[in-house]
């Protein structure tokens, strides 16, 4: 069974800069495709990178050149580098695994999330 366990998020200033990790097992995540995302109270879901089986990645626009996705394969773990962060980046941080990149936001595996709060 696919488990992905998400920690490192806390309370930072604007500016300030964040590695939250998501620590997979019940697979091997080389084969799958992994993103994170992120959901703001009173607002919807939205992807904030991605990952496919081949180290493809893909920022939304709203973070490239600021956070960075990357793997661990040897320790089974994704990390999101989150730098120069923004008040409007306040967010739950979910990370998500699927075989397949196009069904990942709708029948994904998920994590239980981590709070990050950026204040100005």
């Amino acid at each position: 069974q696919v488990q992905l366990v998400e920690s490192g998020g806390g309370s930072v200033q604007a500016g300030g800069s964040l590695r939250l990790s998501c620590a997979a097992s019940g697979y091997t995540n080389s084969s799958y495709c992994m993103g994170w995302f992120r959901q703001a109270p009173g607002k919807e879901r939205e992807g904030v990178a991605v990952i496919d089986s081949e180290g493809n990645t893909g920022y939304a626009d709203s973070v490239k050149g600021r956070f960075t996705f990357s793997k661990d394969h040897a320790k089974n773990t994704l990390y999101l580098q989150m730098n120069s962060l923004k008040p409007e980046d306040t967010a739950m941080y979910y990370c998500a695994a699927h075989p397949d990149c196009d069904l990942l936001d709708d029948f994904g595996y998920w994590g239980q999330g981590t709070q990050v709060t950026v204040s100005s």
